[in-house]
């Protein structure tokens, strides 16, 4: 019998490294402006959530206290008021600077809710970067509702 040689091999060679790292690079290429629209779409969303909410809980406040409560939205000074019939504030929301907010009506920015539920109702386009949703409020039932246009 003869002798063998063998020859072990342990770890990688330099173009094995050299191309493992190119398509990982590559992938990471790829994958990271989807990342950054889906992180944009998640802050709008999250922004025109904290702004229909303002909106819900006025309509809470409104029948819970039995008392008529109004959303006034300020797009210059970024903010949104609420207030009791008296109009007595009960509290603001300070809105995002990267959140523009239009109004259906010129006089639109005012969404009065009454103790019995309904609303003079709404309707809001809300952006976000380059994300848009349509917020709405029901003049008969007063409920909010968004959806991304």
């Amino acid at each position: 019998m003869g002798q063998q040689s063998e020859v072990e091999s342990r770890g990688f060679t330099l173009l094995e490294l050299i191309v493992t790292l190119l398509v990982v690079a590559v992938a990471a290429g790829l994958v990271a402006p989807t990342i950054g629209r889906s992180t944009e779409a998640v802050r709008a969303r999250a922004e025109v959530a904290g702004f229909s909410a303002t909106l819900r809980r006025a309509r809470e406040h409104a029948i819970t206290r039995r008392q008529q409560h109004t959303v006034v939205v300020n797009p210059v000074s970024r903010l949104q008021t609420v207030m009791t019939g008296e109009d007595e504030v009960q509290w603001t929301h300070a809105l995002s600077a990267r959140l523009t907010i239009e109004a259906a009506t010129p006089d639109g920015l005012t969404v009065r809710f009454e103790p019995q539920g309904t609303s003079s109702g709404g309707e809001f386009r809300v952006t976000s970067g380059a994300v848009t949703y349509r917020v709405t409020v029901d003049a008969v039932t007063g409920r909010v509702r968004n959806h991304r246009e």
